[in-house]
């Protein structure tokens, strides 16, 4: 008889900026599917869901991969349910109209890393700046490079939990660091970039180091850690018309604040029409502009308008879930 440690994660309610939180379940004889994990509960008043004269909600699990540190284990990403089984109020996935899987998310994470003990991005010297950003991008060697032992671990790591894990750079930023998820699926894409962070995190254990979210931790003239979300419908795939790829790009100019108030906390640090920004009071959309909120790319043209856009708005602590949900609905709404 063979045991198995599945770590349930979940959202908590913590607004707007939502953490993970995890805990394991011990199965024997666990098959692998993920049919075959069980709904599980926790006490939602302990992480701002419930309060504690009622405090039980559930943990419906949505998505399973292989757990790359713990043999025989698995990384369950859940749903948070009230306890009649309907979706709490802290669950955006939920309310993602993708059912069919017509979109697909190309999610662009940056983050910092930074030294637990300074508080400081690895790189950063205590009490003072490194040397003008610049050098950092796509670096080689010990003088601009910092970090590459965890965020190679960490690619490893999510490749072995069969994550669409699709590459890794350093940012422009001193410590900054992105890596790339691509799924079809909005619910899919959002589901393998919430366990990559969560490997990641817990990753940092062993270094000496955490990982910032914050999408302007370091004030002054750096860039600011994003998610770009790159998207696509059948629409964009293979509509060849440069009026409609206009059409879609028109239909998020009226809702640009609706898009802002969940592409994540602070981004008016980040969106500020500087560093590869567009301001966050303004809209716009370009061919290769990455100063727009959206850029169409020029493979996209050059391949006769069949391709995908880029939303350039979301920060780096943005929920993927609300962000692709916010996006489905506004290309739906688009009139082509």
């Amino acid at each position: 008889m063979s045991k198995s440690k599945l770590e349930y994660i979940w959202l908590d309610g913590y607004f707007p900026t939502q953490n993970m939180r995890s805990k394991t379940k011990i199965e024997e004889d666990f098959s692998g599917k993920l049919e075959d994990c069980p709904i599980w509960s926790f006490d939602g008043s302990s992480t701002k869901q419930a309060d504690g004269g009622s405090s039980d909600l559930l943990l419906k699990p949505v998505a399973i991969f292989p757990d790359p540190a713990r043999k025989n284990g698995y990384l369950v990403m859940t749903e948070v349910l009230n306890a009649d089984g309907t979706p709490h109020p802290t669950n955006a996935r939920a309310k993602i109209d993708d059912d069919d899987n017509d979109f697909w998310f190309g999610f662009e994470q940056e983050y910092f890393i930074m030294d637990r003990h300074t508080e400081l991005p690895l790189g950063f010297p205590v009490g003072g700046f490194p040397g003008p950003q610049g050098l950092y991008y796509c670096s080689v060697g010990g003088r601009n490079t910092h970090g590459r032992d965890l965020v190679e671990q960490h690619a490893d790591m999510c490749i072995e939990a069969g994550i669409n894990f699709e590459g890794i750079n350093q940012e422009v930023a001193c410590g900054q660091w992105e890596f790339q998820i691509f799924a079809k699926g909005a619910k899919a894409a959002g589901d393998q970039v919430w366990v990559a962070r969560y490997i990641l995190d817990r990753l940092t254990e062993d270094y000496g180091y955490y990982i910032e979210y914050h999408p302007k931790p370091v004030k002054g003239d750096w860039n600011g850690s994003g998610m770009h979300a790159n998207f696509s419908n059948n629409l964009l795939r293979t509509c060849g018309s440069q009026e409609i790829y206009e059409k879609v790009c028109e239909a998020f100019r009226p809702v640009t604040k609706e898009h802002i108030a969940v592409y994540g906390e602070y981004n008016d640090q980040r969106l500020t029409g500087l560093h590869e920004t567009q301001s966050i009071n303004e809209f716009s959309y370009g061919i290769s502009d990455r100063g727009a909120s959206i850029r169409i790319p020029i493979i996209t043209v050059e391949k006769g308008w069949k391709g995908w856009l880029e939303d350039r708005r979301p920060a780096s602590n943005a929920d993927p879930y609300k962000v692709a949900g916010r996006i489905v609905e506004t290309v739906k709404s688009a009139d082509v």
